[in-house]
């Protein structure tokens, strides 16, 4: 479990396609603290480290996730948001996040307000159910909370220290993002439409 206060901005420092999957080289400051086969959240999604060492570790991605998240679409160089799982006598800061995605919105605007940003994500429209004003959404793996809501279009008012220490900064329209909705409003949802 994860709580979606992104931990570090790590860099990709390679993609390798095998197999019908993907070995990513991740390059954090993270590293020196896990252990092999540790949950991180890497955008969002729950995968697994492997061969850490000072500086870097490895993730194998399946087939299977590669088909629901972006993650098929880094590349070196890239930023991406890093969150190891949560300790059981952890602070709980966030919102909870599994790391499991329930689907790829995409960027519409990333604009500026004073010193904070407004950033609007399309959701996709399935997943409109499970959004409410006020609640929260990861988008990558960030715990943002819904300060606009207009059906499945979902605007964030972005701080300026969340911009600065996650790949916010570098969004644009038209890129995709993996979302998670709150797992408590998806419970609430499916008890709801058992009891009609």
């Amino acid at each position: 479990m994860f709580t979606g206060l992104i931990e570090d901005a790590g860099e990709v420092l390679s993609a390798d396609r095998a197999a019908g999957g993907l070995r990513l080289g991740i390059g954090t400051r993270l590293a020196a603290d896990l252990k092999a086969g540790e949950s991180i959240a890497v955008n969002g999604v729950c995968l697994t480290a492997v061969s850490p060492a000072p500086g870097r570790f490895m993730a194998d991605v399946s087939p299977a996730t590669l088909a629901v998240t972006t993650l098929g679409g880094l590349i070196a160089g890239m930023r991406v948001n890093l969150e190891r799982a949560m300790p059981a006598d952890g602070r709980f800061g966030g919102h909870i996040v599994q790391g499991h995605v329930d689907g790829v919105g995409e960027v519409t605007a990333l604009t500026r307000d004073g010193d904070h940003h407004w950033l609007v994500v399309d959701v996709p429209p399935d997943l409109a159910p499970y959004l409410v004003e006020k609640g929260s959404l990861a988008v990558d793996g960030i715990s943002l909370t819904i300060a606009r809501l207009h059906a499945s279009h979902a605007g964030f008012q972005i701080v300026p220290h969340t911009l600065a220490h996650t790949n916010l900064a570098a969004m644009r329209p038209g890129d995709r993002v993996n979302v998670e909705c709150d797992i408590i409003g998806k419970y609430v949802v499916k008890a709801v439409d058992q009891a009609r």
